[in-house]
């Protein structure tokens, strides 16, 4: 579909009939031009230079009207899910799976899910994805979209230095807004990258069984366990208290298993599990899906104006090579006096 800026000079376009009505080339001075026989190569070139100039004038034309193609939405189908990913941006995430800072030979928990996750992505062609963090307080990175170098940079970005505290309930909620409402036949699904949880307040629960029930997504928590702590699925020890202050993580899985929604836990402690993890979860959300796809706007006016230059380059070395068609007559001998010429 085509459109114009300035569609009122469309009306110029009346001037494409000049070169027909308009001799293009120099008048010839030979008599009864009529009389030679016809000459159906310089009929062509006649005929043919005449389109040219008036191709040349629907060009400009069609520049000077500021010819475009429009931008829209194209419904494509694919394979893939609507994904929302939530990272971890506390400062533990900062240091190594063994619990200490990187020193070059071991990268931080948050360099091997930046790591990992870009390769996912690179796996996820047709997916939309939103991208969040949260640690001191939410932060939103990228809301859903399928600009795939939007995502690498929201992915990229989780590897600056992170703050101190954990608010994961308050994380949650934001990833569970960034859902679309309408959202087809595309499965949803939320990923959780973590490696420790935080104490959700009463009222921040309440809210999130609200979301789930209302936006239906999957839900995933990739924890990223470090050396020496305890895991998710370790019950407590006989006479342990267990408590949301002392198992924070724990009692956040227990959470997450009651929020009505399909639910999986992985726990990693170490990069390569991670990686198992990640393609796992890849392999799980993969269904049939409708997306739009925006088109952005296409400006056709230096196409025009090219081809206006390309027909005028034409006409002007038709002019350059143009050879006059008048005869030079002798003049007639005229007898003198005495008869003599």
């Amino acid at each position: 579909m085509l459109a114009f800026d300035r569609p009122w000079l469309l009306a110029l376009l009346l001037c494409a009939v000049i070169p027909f009505v308009v001799r293009m080339l120099r008048s010839s001075g030979h008599p009864r031009l009529e009389t030679t026989p016809r000459d159906p190569l310089s009929l062509s070139v006649d005929w043919g230079l005449k389109l040219t100039g008036a191709a040349a004038i629907v060009a400009l034309v069609l520049g000077l009207a500021g010819l475009h193609r429009p931008g829209g939405t194209l419904e494509r189908t694919g394979q893939g899910a609507h994904l929302v990913l939530l990272i971890d941006r506390s400062a533990s995430m900062d240091n190594t799976f063994a619990n200490r800072r990187p020193d070059g030979e071991e990268e931080s928990k948050a360099a091997a899910a930046r790591r990992l996750l870009l390769d996912f992505l690179e796996t996820r062609l047709q997916d939309r994805i939103a991208v969040a963090a949260f640690s001191t307080s939410p932060m939103l990175f990228l809301p859903m979209t399928n600009r795939r170098e939007a995502m690498r940079g929201a992915v990229s970005g989780i590897a600056e230095p992170g703050l101190s505290q954990t608010d994961v309930g308050r994380g949650l909620a934001m990833a569970f807004s960034l859902f679309e409402e309408e959202s087809g036949t595309a499965s949803r699904a939320l990923l959780l990258v973590s490696d420790g949880a935080g104490v959700i307040a009463p009222d921040v629960q309440e809210f999130l069984r609200a979301e789930a029930a209302r936006k239906a997504s999957n839900l995933y928590w990739l924890y990223l366990r470090s050396e020496g702590s305890k895991g998710i699925f370790e019950p407590p020890a006989p006479n342990e208290i267990d408590s949301p202050q002392l198992r924070p993580e724990r009692h956040l899985h227990l959470f997450l298993q009651r929020l009505g929604v399909p639910y999986r836990a992985f726990e990693a402690e170490n990069p390569e599990a991670v990686a198992e993890a990640i393609e796992e979860i890849g392999t799980l959300e993969r269904r049939p899906l409708i997306y739009r796809e925006r088109l952005p706007r296409r400006d056709l006016d230096a196409l025009a104006y090219g081809a206006a230059a390309l027909f005028l380059a034409v006409l002007s070395f038709a002019r350059l090579i143009e050879r006059p068609l008048a005869a030079k007559v002798p003049r007639p001998l005229v007898a003198g006096p005495g008869g003599r010429r």
